[in-house]
């Protein structure tokens, strides 16, 4: 099984919509590590290491968001896995 780690931002309608805390619910679900924030641009950031198939699938999520996110965009740049996380949070 192959490892990765990628760097997702998130633009749109996705402030202010539980963005973060769905995000951290489908992450625990799928036993991804990492974290999510808010951005004072009005992005939403996350970092996301685990199995690649289970972070594209939080990717693919990261797509439609929450029922009430409009998401514009999502730019992912991926990376080498660290293994750095023990669980995923929310940073504030």
């Amino acid at each position: 099984m192959e490892y990765v780690r990628a760097h997702i931002k998130v633009y749109g309608i996705v402030q202010g919509v539980f963005f973060r805390s769905s995000m951290k619910r489908v992450a625990d679900k799928l036993g991804v590590r990492g974290w999510v924030r808010n951005v004072p641009d009005g992005s939403v950031e996350a970092v996301v290491e685990g199995p690649r198939d289970r972070v594209e699938e939080l990717i693919k999520w990261a797509h439609r968001g929450p029922p009430l996110a409009q998401v514009n965009r999502v730019e992912v740049v991926w990376g080498q896995y660290i293994g750095e996380f023990k669980d995923f949070r929310i940073r504030y």
